[in-house]
């Protein structure tokens, strides 16, 4: 029998990105739209590693699978780290992902560096007690206004300087191979494979 994974994440855009992510492994990839009961804890604000650790075990115990969860977040230096942990809420509740872009842009005005980082951390729960973190991490710089269509969040403000083009400028298959996701994929990869005859 195949084994599952549950990828616990309530974004979207990830959800989709990790799909694509996931897809050859030996398991059958399954997202929180299959099991519409999980109800995922809030994200804190101690670490990128707590929050995955909670969606991932949130989901494992929830399924009986195999779960990965994930935390994420753009760390500008002009601005400290920040919006860091807070990255998908920065600004508060009434901001889209349009509203957040500029407000960063905004308080970016006149800033000496406009590096910046993704960071994607993912954890490994399995449903007999194992457990694994993994991390990825990719370098950029900001650009003064959007550019691109694809992606989601600060995809189109974030430009990889050896490319010349924002994550929203590139193919799906392009930024999965850039990513701070793709780049936690590949830690994560081995890790389940190595798990893969248990978790059957």
């Amino acid at each position: 029998m195949t084994p599952r994974l549950v990828v616990a994440t309530a974004n979207p855009g990830k959800a989709v990105e990790y799909w694509a992510l996931l897809a050859d492994l030996p398991y059958a990839i399954e997202s929180l739209a299959d099991h519409a009961g999980i109800i995922l804890p809030p994200e804190g604000t101690t670490s990128y590693v707590e929050n995955a650790r909670a969606k991932a075990w949130a989901a494992a115990r929830a399924t009986g699978a195999v779960a990965l969860g994930d935390d994420s977040g753009l760390e500008v230096d002009a601005l400290g780290g920040r919006p860091g942990l807070a990255s998908a809420r920065y600004g508060g509740p009434g901001l889209d992902d349009a509203g957040r872009v500029e407000r960063l842009l905004a308080e970016m005005t006149g800033a000496a560096s406009r590096a910046a980082r993704f960071r994607c951390v993912l954890a490994l729960a399995a449903p007999w007690g194992a457990e694994a973190v993994v991390e990825g991490l990719v370098e950029g710089v900001l650009t003064e206004a959007p550019r691109g269509a694809a992606g989601h969040g600060y995809d189109p403000i974030f430009l990889l300087p050896g490319i010349g083009r924002t994550f929203a400028e590139l193919a799906p298959a392009e930024k999965d191979r850039s990513s701070h996701r793709g780049r936690a994929v590949a830690h994560a990869r081995p890790i389940l494979l190595d798990w893969r005859a248990r978790a059957g």
